[in-house]
C-alpha cells in the first residue's frame, strides 16, 4: 500500500501576514480628571474591602461596627433613662475611641499605597495622563474620606438618638456640627501621617507596625510628660507638650475653639492664643504630609 509523502515546502512558505484590523480609538478622551476620580473611588472602596475578597472586608467592617456600637449603647441608655444630655460630648467621642481609629489607619494606609509600591505599578499610573499630584491627591482624599466615614458615623448615631430622646435640638445640632469639624480635621491629619509612613516601605506588615508605633508611642510619651508636668505643678507647659502628638493636637484644637472639654491632665486645655498655635501646627502637618508624598512619588515614578 502506497503511503502519501508530504510535499516539501520552502521555509518562507509557512509565513503569513494577517490583517487583524487595528484601528485608532475614536471615542471620547476622558482625561486626567476622570482618571483621578476613578482612582479616588477605587481607593475609597478598597478602604472598606469593597470589590475585594471577603477576607479584606473583615477588619475594616469590624472596626466600623466597633466604632458605632458604643454610640448606640449610649443612645439606648439616654432614651431608657430619659437623660437630659448624652453621656459623652460629640467632640469627645473620637478621643475616647482613638485606639480603634489608630488601628484602622494603620491597617488601611499600607493597603492603599504599599501594594502599588510592592508590585511596581506606580510608573504604570504615570505612563497615562495622570500625574504625581493626581495620584497623591486621589489617595489622600480617599483615605481621609474613609476615615471621616468611620469617625462621623457614630456621631450621626448619637445625634439621631439624641433627637429621638427629645433632647434640646439647638444644643445637639451645635454639638454635632462641632464634632464633624473635629473629626474632619482628625481625618486629614491622620490620613496624611499614615500615608507618609506607609509610602516608605512596600511591605504592608512593616507599614502597619510603623503607623501603630508612631501614633501609639507619640501619644504615650506626650501623656506621660503632661502627667509629670501636672504633678510637678508646671501646668503652663502641659499645653505646649500636647503639640507633639496627633491626637493631643486635635484635642487642643477642639478644646480651644469648639467648646470641647480637654482630656489633658486637670481638664485644662490650651487658651485661644495657644489654640492658634495648635491650628497652625495641625495645618502645617497636613501640608507637610502632602508635600512629602509628592516628593516621594516623584522619585518612585522615575
Amino acid at each position: 500500500m502506497a503511503v502519501e509523502q508530504p510535499v516539501p515546502t520552502a521555509p518562507g512558505d509557512q509565513t503569513r501576514i494577517h490583517n487583524i484590523g487595528y484601528r485608532t480609538y475614536d471615542g471620547p478622551r476622558l482625561g486626567r480628571a476622570y482618571a483621578r476620580r476613578s482612582l479616588y473611588s477605587q481607593s475609597l472602596r478598597g478602604s472598606y474591602g469593597l470589590g475585594r475578597s471577603v477576607k479584606s472586608k473583615v477588619l475594616p467592617m469590624l472596626l466600623f461596627v466597633v466604632m458605632c456600637v458604643p454610640a448606640a449603647i449610649m443612645v439606648a441608655v439616654a432614651v431608657a433613662t430619659k437623660a437630659n444630655d448624652l453621656p459623652v460630648d460629640y467632640t469627645r467621642y473620637a478621643i475616647i475611641m482613638q485606639a480603634v481609629i489608630s488601628l484602622y489607619i494603620a491597617s488601611q494606609a499600607p493597603q492603599s499605597v504599599s501594594r502599588d509600591l510592592r508590585f511596581k505599578t506606580v510608573p504604570l499610573y504615570f505612563s497615562r495622563p495622570i500625574e504625581t499630584a493626581d495620584y497623591v491627591r486621589a489617595k489622600y482624599a480617599a483615605l481621609a474620606s474613609a476615615l471621616f466615614i468611620l469617625t462621623a458615623a457614630p456621631l450621626l448615631v448619637l445625634y439621631v438618638g439624641a433627637l429621638l430622646a427629645e433632647l434640646d435640638f439647638a444644643d445637639q445640632t451645635k454639638g454635632f456640627a462641632q464634632g464633624l469639624v473635629s473629626v474632619a480635621l482628625l481625618s486629614l491629619l491622620f490620613a496624611g501621617i499614615g500615608l507618609v509612613i506607609a509610602s516608605v516601605t512596600p511591605r504592608r506588615g512593616f507599614g502597619i507596625a510603623a503607623v501603630i508605633a508612631v501614633l501609639t508611642i507619640s501619644y504615650g510619651a506626650v501623656s506621660t510628660l503632661q502627667a509629670i508636668a501636672d504633678a510637678q505643678g508646671t501646668s503652663g507647659s502641659i499645653a505646649w507638650i500636647g503639640l507633639f502628638s496627633p491626637i493631643t493636637l486635635i484635642d487642643g484644637v477642639q478644646s480651644a475653639f469648639l467648646g470641647a472639654q480637654s482630656a489633658f491632665p486637670g481638664g485644662v486645655g490650651p487658651t485661644n492664643g495657644e489654640g492658634v498655635v495648635y491650628v497652625v501646627a495641625a495645618l502645617g502637618l497636613i501640608a507637610a504630609s502632602y508635600g512629602l508624598l509628592i516628593r516621594r512619588y516623584k522619585k518612585v515614578g522615575l
